[in-house]
């Protein structure tokens, strides 16, 4: 889990302030980090993004229900604090090695695959704030798609899985191959995911079809931007909007 392309990207941040989601956005709830243990502060709700982060996704959900109305936006994670960051992506390998019938807790190559695996997944959680991991910007969103009721739909594989199945294109093949079968139907829905989230600004993650953001180093990238405008923020960070 070594630097990213986007690293060497300048953040310029613009004070935008970190806000609980609106009662319009569905959280999925219980959180599962939190669930296993991550250690969340006080005040340190994953429900909370920074507010021009908000207002692109409530545009995101507009559209989204403009195409279809038994659809909505469901939330999964958002911002994340580097702890909870570090608590995850150790989990995470321990959990790939204990699969793969590797120690966890001993050096060699296949820990070392592992891990190069995983961190095509999950951010090194850098402590540097030049290099802070995406989700600890508040910039950041884990999401799939609802129906009316609030049910996950189907997305053809569950977020935070290691492996290409997580690709945003995976399905695309066999999609075109056979239009009538599942895999279209997956690859439909995550490309409605991904046509809404960028009609609102947002860029999504390479490897995964759930993760995007708005305003961070990662963006920036993507969109070909001198800047990123959110960097690290703390939960209890305030600020006059100026992005």
């Amino acid at each position: 889990m070594g630097t990213r392309p986007w690293h060497p990207i300048p953040i310029v941040d613009c004070g935008d302030p970190l806000q609980a989601l609106p009662a319009e956005l569905l959280r999925l709830e219980p959180h599962p980090y939190a669930s296993a243990g991550a250690p969340y502060g006080a005040g340190q709700s994953p429900f909370q993004l920074r507010r021009g982060v908000l207002r692109r996704l409530l545009q995101a959900q507009a559209e989204l229900q403009r195409r279809n109305p038994s659809c909505r936006l469901a939330i999964f994670d958002g911002w994340r604090p580097v702890a909870v960051q570090t608590f995850m992506v150790q989990r995470t390998v321990h959990e790939q090695c204990r699969a793969a019938g590797v120690d966890p807790e001993q050096p060699s190559q296949q820990r070392l695959q592992i891990e190069a695996e995983v961190g095509r997944f999950w951010a090194p959680p850098s402590p540097d704030p030049a290099t802070p991991p995406p989700h600890s910007t508040g910039a950041a969103v884990d999401l799939t798609l609802a129906d009316a009721a609030g049910r996950p739909l189907d997305m053809g594989g569950e977020i935070d899985a290691i492996g290409a199945l997580s690709e945003p294109d995976h399905h695309a093949a066999a999609a075109a191959a056979d239009p009538t079968s599942q895999a279209a139907l997956w690859h439909q829905r995550r490309c409605l995911l991904a046509e809404v989230m960028g009609l609102a600004g947002f860029a999504q993650h390479p490897n995964e079809w759930w993760h995007f953001s708005y305003g961070d180093q990662l963006w920036a990238w993507l969109q070909q931007q001198p800047r990123a405008i959110y960097g690290r923020v703390e939960p209890d960070a305030s600020s006059v909007l100026t992005c």
